[in-house]
């Protein structure tokens, strides 16, 4: 029997590593997407006249089904159910058609035709969500935000399905092995994505000296087909271990509703998930408003035309830098030997440094804003081995939400201080770093502690209730930045010259919040013996 085992994907470092690629890479693809607009608000506002208002709007409709008609629940479902396999290959699915049609919600065609006539015409009154305050839409909203709105919604159904799939079948790849430096790799992987968003959406907008904002979306689609392919790679691999292992993708003991009771009466379970909710709406929803913050902070004076910093080549040229610090930095954390380890280590943040240059060369808001996943790809394996071998998750997540507090604070007030000297442009570098690096605490450590407060059969929908919780934040925030944006900068027409910091102070009020939830976390881990501050590997 232990020959058998041995002989299985699951016991092979290398096919262990490679199932958790495929799942990386497609989250990677997903995470571009859902920045796509994110560095071109600016562009949308130009081009397609959304102002904040409607630019939050739009945003926020990626999470509003799994919201308000609990899809992420039936997601949850569908996975403990039918397994990760069958969920990651809907969910691919799923994300490519809601890419499509918000591709064509904001493409030349869909200008002037009978379908925007419709969308202009039609949902600006949704009965019952305009009561309580919660819709979609509104009245003058853009057809092309109110389409593009449709196709994100869809697109953020699959999106969401894919990141407890992932989780899940994390657990299922590495349980009992590198459980946290799996979960933390994965993420660091996936926030290349928005790394790479940040550098080549602008490109391919302005890409032959026309502005075209279909073609950043495009882009994004094409890498929506990828996603797909790798997740129906996933499939066959999937398949094979379970075939080795005797295990089915059906549970012999079916999900249960009864079964939610043991997840919603854990006030372990509860605190990780207010937690997950307040770290993940002071960073995603920020993402979105990013780069026109640094827009408006930084005094940005664009490189003479005809410039090595002025053409498109520059753009490849750091985007491939960035895969130097990237890769050398990531890299660094699996060496023994001491020389490649501190070599490796050296390449990356000298690559880094030069990135860096680069950025204030092209004086890009983008290119600058890019950095912010850099730290957290170095140090999230880091962290997540730490957390396997030594554990500790609940102090780190106490300590990431100062980091979180001390970022947002800093954007709001400092920044501004500096705004017209080379000063600004550091200290932009410095907190956007700092504030990956914190992000990078909640994938090392929050995620693999949910398999310690929930039974493996409803492990997934434990994913979704968490993640559904998250969604509430990640619906509304964006909403709420861009309304507040509106409210605080009457009178303003450039897009460039808005007054950020109300909602700077907002996203600092939630990490204040969060810093409170993971001091009684660790007061109630201490209490009830949940093992959050204990290792996943026992030695």
């Amino acid at each position: 029997m232990s020959e058998t085992i041995k002989k299985t994907l699951r016991d092979s470092a290398g096919m262990r590593w490679t199932a958790l690629l495929l799942l990386a890479l497609a989250m990677f693809c997903s995470y571009i997407f859902m920045d796509i607009l994110s560095p071109i608000k600016d562009l949308m506002q130009e081009t397609r006249g959304w102002d904040s208002t409607a630019f939050g709007t739009m945003q926020g409709s990626e999470v509003f089904l799994n919201v308000f008609v609990f899809f992420l629940i039936f997601a949850g479902i569908i996975l403990d159910k039918m397994g990760v396999r069958f969920t990651a290959v809907l969910s691919g699915a799923v994300m490519l058609v809601g890419a499509i049609i918000k591709w064509y919600a904001v493409s030349e065609s869909f200008m002037g035709s009978s379908l925007e006539q419709w969308f202009t015409d039609n949902l600006n009154y949704i009965p019952l969500f305009d009561e309580l305050g919660v819709s979609p839409f509104y009245e003058g909203m853009p057809a092309s935000a109110k389409f593009a709105a449709c196709g994100f919604m869809i697109f953020g159904c699959g999106c969401e399905m894919a990141g407890i799939t992932v989780s899940r079948g994390i657990v299922k790849w590495f349980k009992g092995r590198e459980m946290a430096l799996a979960m933390g790799s994965e993420m660091a992987l996936a926030r290349l994505g928005v790394a790479t968003c940040m550098i080549f959406s602008p490109f391919f907008a302005k890409l032959g000296g026309s502005v075209s904002v279909s073609r950043s979306v495009a882009f994004g689609v094409v890498l929506m087909c990828i996603a797909l392919i790798m997740f129906i790679v996933y499939f066959f691999m999937d398949r094979k271990l379970d075939k080795q292992t005797g295990e089915s993708e059906e549970k012999d003991d079916p999900f249960k509703i009864s079964d939610l009771r043991q997840i919603l009466t854990s006030s372990g379970f509860w605190l990780v998930a207010l937690l997950c909710v307040l770290y993940y709406s002071a960073i995603f929803p920020f993402q979105k408003y990013a780069v026109n913050m640094l827009q408006c902070n930084l005094t940005l004076t664009p490189p003479e035309a005809g410039s090595f910093w002025a053409g498109s080549s520059v753009t490849i040229v750091q985007y491939a830098i960035m895969l130097v610090v990237a890769a050398a930095g990531f890299a660094s954390n699996f060496m023994k030997d001491k020389t490649k380890k501190y070599g490796l280590l050296c390449i990356s943040i000298l690559a880094l440094i030069i990135y860096c240059y680069m950025g204030y060369m092209r004086q890009s808001a983008e290119s600058i804003f890019a950095v912010f996943p850099l730290l957290a790809v170095l140090i999230t394996p880091i962290l997540g081995s730490y957390v396997d071998h030594k554990g500790k998750a609940a102090s780190m997540l106490v300590f990431g939400s100062l980091l979180l507090i001390a970022c947002h604070l800093t954007f709001a007030f400092v920044l501004p201080m500096f705004k017209g000297t080379a000063g600004s442009i550091i200290i932009a570098y410095l907190t956007i770093l700092v504030l990956g690096a914190s992000f990078s605490l909640v994938p090392a450590s929050l995620w693999p502690s949910v398999p310690k407060l929930v039974d493996a059969k409803i492990i997934g929908s434990a994913y979704a209730l968490i993640f559904w919780i998250q969604n509430i934040g990640l619906w509304l925030f964006p909403l709420l930045i861009g309304k507040v944006l509106d409210a605080t900068n009457e009178g303003v027409t450039d897009p460039t010259k808005y007054d950020y910091t109300a909602p700077l102070v907002m996203l600092a009020c939630l990490g204040i919040a969060a810093l409170i939830l993971g001091l009684i976390l660790k007061v109630v881990d201490r209490k009830k013996g949940i093992g959050l501050e204990e290792p996943n590997i026992k030695e």
